[in-house]
């Protein structure tokens, strides 16, 4: 056993490629792909940098001496130039113009913002195919009608696979959050140590239309079209708040998604996935608790409550930059993306396995079905020649005897035998069961679902095809 402190979030929640995404290879990796591409775009630009140093930076771009770069940090007590110093050490023809010109904030923010999109997208991923689970399962039980609940009380019934449509919206939502944002997606460039690129500056002599061309030319080195257009030393800590607000959406859909399938589990109407040898409880050997569920329940908590910390940090930065938000966002940005990671996962073992169990689904919906068929009974009564206002009050004043019997005596609903047994409305019992189809009251929801995932998801999963595919393992 390890003898210090490790997070959950990377012993038990997260997937390795979602840490490895967060890891300091990862970081630092990007930091020497900044940096050549400073000394690249300085270079098209004018500045006197040889190919031979470019060559050198590149050739040493994924061999970090991090034993170097550690020992000096303790000397100089900055991270930036201690790998500043420790890629200088193995570039010594190039030493002289890493981070020329550039703050710590070019490899630290842009690093940041780079680490962000590509988290993002891994979470779209996820996303992808846990709606074509959602897909496959709501299409499966598409006509399978069920109980639904309003203030979790008997209503209207609906179908399971509509219900599943449900859970699809929000994700489809949180997806096309996404893909705004990735649609949208920024570096912050090279601005300089308050924003002004006043340093630039000097390199070019003044020219302002290199020192603007300089941001572009970083940007497309590393992929991206666009920049922040103005910033302080960093970018706009604001931008966390979005990207964290997104996640906080995924948590929002997945923390509802779990708490239904906890309710129906109660009811024994669907199951999350339930492994042979897996314990439910360490009392009582028959149980078999929906730990997945409240597993995403636990952290979806914790990511919307994470939120605040971004948040909070880009409303109390002073002018063009402060330092109290880097200890905070190097925990509050990584464990939002560890833990959203950790949801999905789960989400998608969850739906990959869901357990339906249709004779619990029927008996439970014909139980109430007496009281929600009694407008239609009503109605084929009228049209026989009853009074409308007198079946009414009838129906009223059976349904509370009925529910008396259910409620107060243990007994079966027998609102159907009451009504067949009253002359005023004129039905056998057989003319009333033959009312009682439950496929006569679901409305549109077969249709609903098929035209939503046909809509909706079906135009995200053909574009998406090449990601599909993954199951995810839980570690506990």
């Amino acid at each position: 056993m390890n003898e210090f402190y490790q997070s959950p979030l990377s012993q038990r929640y997260a997937s390795k490629e979602m840490q490895a995404i967060f890891s300091n290879d990862k970081k630092f990796k990007t930091w020497r792909k900044l940096w050549i591409a400073l000394a690249k775009s300085e270079k098209e630009l004018g500045l006197d940098i040889t190919d031979e140093q470019i060559d050198e930076l590149i050739e040493h771009k994924d061999d970090i001496n991090y034993d170097v770069a550690k020992e000096r940090e303790k000397i100089v007590r900055h991270d930036v130039m201690s790998h500043v110093y420790a890629y200088g050490q193995q570039c010594p023809k190039a030493k002289g113009i890493i981070h020329l010109g550039a703050t710590s904030c070019y490899v630290g923010d842009n690093t940041d913002l780079i680490i962000m999109h590509e988290a993002l997208r891994f979470v779209q991923t996820k996303i992808v195919n846990i709606l074509a689970e959602l897909k496959t399962f709501a299409l499966k039980y598409k006509d399978m009608p069920c109980l639904a609940f309003t203030h979790f009380q008997p209503a209207q019934p609906t179908t399971v696979g509509k219900r599943a449509s449900l859970w699809a919206q929000d994700l489809y939502m949180d997806y096309l959050e996404i893909e705004h944002l990735l649609g949208n997606k920024k570096l912050l460039g090279c601005k300089g140590t308050t924003g002004t690129q006043a340093s630039f500056m000097e390199l070019f002599e003044g020219d302002t239309d290199k020192v603007k061309a300089l941001d572009a030319k970083i940007c497309e080195k590393l992929g991206y079209d666009a920049y922040f257009p103005v910033s302080g030393q960093t970018y706009t800590r604001k931008y966390d708040t979005q990207v964290l607000s997104v996640l906080v959406g995924i948590a929002q859909s997945a923390h509802k998604f779990s708490n239904d399938i906890r309710l129906l589990q109660h009811m024994k109407e669907i199951e999350e996935p339930f492994e042979k040898g897996q314990i439910g409880s360490s009392a009582m050997a028959y149980k078999r608790n929906p730990m997945r569920s409240e597993r995403i329940a636990a952290l979806s908590n914790y990511v919307m409550c994470d939120a605040l910390n971004p948040a909070i940090t880009a409303s109390t930065q002073w002018f063009e930059r402060t330092l109290d938000d880097s200890a905070n966002k190097r925990i509050s940005i990584a464990e939002a993306f560890l833990a959203t990671d950790g949801i999905l996962d789960l989400y998608l073992n969850i739906t990959d396995g869901l357990v339906v169990y249709p004779k619990v689904i029927e008996a439970n919906l014909q139980k109430e079905l007496p009281f929600m068929a009694t407008e239609n009974i009503m109605m084929d009564a009228v049209k026989a020649g009853g009074d409308r206002q007198e079946l009414h009050e009838l129906i009223r004043q059976h349904s509370m005897a009925a529910g008396k019997v259910v409620k107060e005596e243990g007994k079966p609903n027998d609102l159907i035998d009451r009504i067949a047994a009253d002359s005023k409305f004129g039905m056998t019992k057989e003319q009333i069961l033959s009312i009682m189809d439950p496929t006569k009251f679901v409305g549109r929801s077969v249709q609903q679902t098929e035209e939503f995932f046909g809509e909706h998801i079906d135009p995200i999963l053909t574009k998406e095809k090449d990601v599909l595919g993954l199951h995810a393992e839980i570690n506990v």
